[in-house]
């Protein structure tokens, strides 16, 4: 009798995530926080002494959506901060490798993010208006680590990312901090932003 392969993952909350059907009473902020501090972007390709983690990477996005959108519900700055939490059991996958597996990567995405919205009060699925926002501010930071750490130019950058508004990146640089750093900066911005829901 062949057993079913196992689809869950331990966390170090004490949690078992399901990953195939995710509940929202397993998703802790901590082991988010946890996951995604140790999870580098670029693969790990990135100039400096830390890796560039998922959780500093996310902690930008949401700065750059406030200048975007700043007179946006919470919320949606709470959804900004969440965006890449489900990376923090499936890991970063570069945008190449994302096509070369295909659609089956974007749904286990897609129930993880529903799961971690509704475990913080956020919809499940979050308004197409904001979700374009929250990539705008995704994409320029994607600009900012490619320009600034990862090895392009600008006009490369450009070219993959979009002409960034430079006005929206005003007075933010990229910042290398050790994980355990990243991961108490992303706890403590996600404690605010609940505060102020």
């Amino acid at each position: 009798m062949a057993t079913q392969p196992r689809a869950w993952q331990r966390m170090l909350s004490g949690r078992r995530l399901d990953l195939l059907d995710p509940t929202p009473v397993d998703i802790e902020i901590e082991d988010i926080a946890h996951g995604l501090a140790f999870v580098a972007r670029w693969n790990g390709q990135t100039a400096g002494d830390f890796a560039y983690s998922v959780a500093e990477h996310s902690l930008l996005v949401e700065e750059l959506f406030g200048r975007i959108a700043p007179n946006a519900p919470v919320k949606w700055r709470l959804a900004a901060l969440l965006h890449d939490a489900p990376e923090y059991v499936i890991g970063d996958m570069i945008s190449p490798v994302k096509s070369a597996v295909g659609p089956d990567y974007g749904a286990l995405d897609d129930r993880l993010a529903a799961a971690i919205h509704i475990r913080f009060g956020l919809p499940a699925e979050v308004p197409k208006t904001v979700k374009r926002q929250i990539k705008k501010a995704d994409k320029i930071s994607a600009w900012m680590e490619a320009t600034q750490i990862a090895g392009f130019s600008e006009a490369e950058a450009t070219k993959f990312f979009g002409r960034p508004d430079k006005a929206v990146m005003e007075g933010l640089q990229i910042r290398l901090r050790p994980p355990v750093d990243v991961r108490r900066a992303y706890t403590d911005r996600h404690g605010e932003l609940l505060q102020d829901l």
